[in-house]
C-alpha cells in the first residue's frame, strides 16, 4: 500500500483490523459442514487476511484444501486465519508482500509451489478503494494506486500460476456489483472491477481448450474491514439492497467453493452475484 503522504487529502483505505470491527464480520457459519469438495487441492488466495479472502480460505479449508494466503500488512489477522485453517487439519502458508510489484506476484506463486509442490486454485481477490465524489478529485497517484492494486496483480499472478496449472485447475476473480451498475463515488475502483469482468471472460475463452476454468464472484455491499477503513459513516451501509442489509463474508465464501469444485465443471467465463438481491445483467 502506498505511504499515507501520497494521498494527504484523504483517509487511507487499509485492509485488516478485522477484530476491531463492531460487530466483527462473520467469516464462516458455525453450522457450515465441508464435504471434501476440494480434498487435497492447493489454493492461493490474495488479500486473504480478512473479509472475503479470509472467508474463502476458511471455506476452502473446511472442504479439504491447503492454503497459501497472500496479504499486505495485517500479520495479526493473517495469523488468526492461519490458526483457523490449521484447526481444520489443513496447512496454511502465509506470504506477506505487496502485489503491485510483478516480481512479488511471481515470487508468491513460486513460494507456494516450493511449499506444496502444486497449485490448483487461484483466487485473485486483493483490492483497495478511495471514495471520491468527483472525478476531478481523483489524483494521478490515486488512480495509479487503484489500478496497480486492483487489476495488475490479477494478470501477474495468473500468468505465474498458469505455468503450473493442469487440466481442471481453476481461477476465480473477485469483481464487484459496481462493475455492472457503476458507482458515483468509486469511479476508479468500479472501473478496475469492470476490467476484471472483461479479463475473466477473455481469459476463460483463451484457456477453455486446456480445460482450465476461469470464473468470478461480484459481491455487493459486504461487511469487511475495507468498508470501515474507507467510509466515515457506515450506518446505512447495505440498506439500499432489496434484502435491506449488508452481507457477511460467510455469505460469499460458499460461492467460491462452488466455482472451485467439480460442481461447476460446466461453467466458465461467468460471475455469481452475491449482492443482496440487486438485479444485474451479465
Amino acid at each position: 500500500m502506498a505511504k499515507s503522504d501520497e494521498f494527504p487529502e484523504q483517509k487511507q483505505s487499509k485492509p485488516g483490523k478485522q477484530h476491531a470491527m463492531h460487530p466483527e464480520p462473520e467469516l464462516i457459519r458455525d453450522n457450515y459442514k465441508g464435504s471434501g469438495k476440494l480434498k487435497n487441492k492447493v489454493a492461493l488466495i490474495t488479500g486473504g487476511d480478512s473479509g472475503i479472502g479470509a472467508s474463502v480460505a476458511l471455506h476452502f479449508a473446511k472442504e479439504g484444501a491447503d492454503i497459501a494466503l497472500v496479504y499486505l500488512e495485517e500479520t495479526k489477522d493473517a495469523n488468526s486465519i492461519k490458526e483457523l485453517v490449521e484447526k481444520e487439519g489443513r496447512k496454511c502458508l502465509l506470504i506477506k508482500t505487496d502485489l503491485k510489484c510483478e516480481e512479488h506476484c511471481i515470487e508468491s506463486v513460486e513460494t507456494c509451489i516450493e511449499t506444496f509442490g502444486r497449485l490448483n486454485i487461484l483466487v485473485n481477490n486483493a483490492a483497495t478503494h478511495f471514495p471520491k465524489d468527483s472525478i476531478l478529485d481523483i489524483s494521478k497517484a490515486q488512480l495509479q494506486e487503484t489500478v496497480e492494486t486492483n487489476f495488475y496483480p490479477y494478470v501477474y499472478v495468473s500468468q505465474a500460476a498458469l505455468k503450473h496449472f493442469k487440466a481442471h485447475d481453476v481461477i476465480i476473480n473477485t469483481s464487484s456489483v459496481t462493475a455492472y451498475r457503476g458507482s458515483a463515488h468509486l469511479v476508479d475502483y468500479a472501473s478496475t472491477k469492470g476490467a476484471i469482468v472483461s479479463f475473466t471472460r477473455s481469459l476463460s475463452a483463451q484457456l477453455a481448450a486446456q480445460k482450465i476454468r476461469v470464473n468470478g464472484v461480484a459481491p455487493g455491499p459486504i461487511w469487511t474491514p475495507l468498508v470501515i477503513s474507507s467510509f466515515d459513516d457506515v450506518s446505512d451501509f447495505g440498506k439500499d439492497t432489496p434484502l435491506g442489509r449488508a452481507g457477511q463474508p460467510s455469505e460469499v465464501g460458499p460461492a467460491f467453493v462452488f466455482l472451485a469444485s467439480e460442481d461447476s465443471s460446466y461453467i466458465t467465463g461467468q460471475f455469481i452475484h452475491v449482492n443482496g438481491g440487486e438485479i444485474i445483467g451479465g
